[in-house]
């Protein structure tokens, strides 16, 4: 899959409008009970980048960003202004944000990952493209130097450290992380004179597996 490490612009996906999609089979039985199901594990995100369009200039901003990306052919990064830390969105990244596993004395690679909790129900969202330069990490409750005592591969959202952590430590870690995407569509349809009248056109953008 091809895939190109470049943000789409945030001057435009400042004002657009998204979030998780889940996919739920329901089938509803003879006696009104129902059955439900579903065939994914994590959510997939869906946008709407043309509701951030706020002039001509970021309308060529997008149909050169689209042009580079051959439409829906090319993934990308998104951020996601609602959801891009490993904390609070009013909060600073620190190192004890998430806990990403427990040392085991063999491991020293771990997938970095972000926690949705409500009551004692928590939901682990694996984060494939954390932003260069972000990632704080901690063992034990200590904070380590990135560099030297670990590394972060910003295309797969793995950290690996230099040496397995110990049996039972906590390992945690805060960022800054992107969405992987795609333009949901192969044509982006533009009017000055409509778009002067306030209409912006629809650019879909939807969550890619990676």
């Amino acid at each position: 899959m091809i895939f190109h490490e470049i943000r789409f612009p945030t001057s435009i996906s400042f004002g657009s409008v998204g979030g998780p999609e889940r996919r739920t089979e329901i089938v509803t039985l003879s006696n009104g009970f129902e059955e439900r199901n579903t065939p994914w594990a994590h959510s997939r995100r869906r946008y709407d980048a043309g509701l951030g369009l706020r002039s001509l200039d970021d309308v060529a901003a997008l149909i050169a960003f689209f042009e580079a990306r051959q439409g829906q052919l090319i993934g990308f990064r998104w951020k996601d202004g609602s959801d891009y830390k490993s904390c609070a969105p009013s909060e600073d990244v620190t190192a004890l944000d998430q806990l990403i596993a427990i040392g085991d004395e063999t491991t020293a690679s771990f997938q970095l990952n972000k926690a949705y909790r409500s009551g004692d129900i928590s939901y682990q969202r694996p984060v494939s493209k954390p932003v260069i330069g972000t990632v704080r990490a901690s063992i034990g409750g200590d904070e380590v130097e990135a560099g030297v005592d670990y590394s972060v591969d910003e295309t797969t959202g793995l950290i690996t450290f230099s040496h397995p952590p110990d049996l039972g430590a906590e390992i945690r870690a805060g960022f800054e992380f992107d969405v992987p995407v795609r333009f949901d569509t192969d044509i982006i349809m533009t009017s000055i004179s409509s778009f002067q009248a306030g209409e912006v056109p629809d650019v879909p953008i939807v969550e890619i597996r990676v």
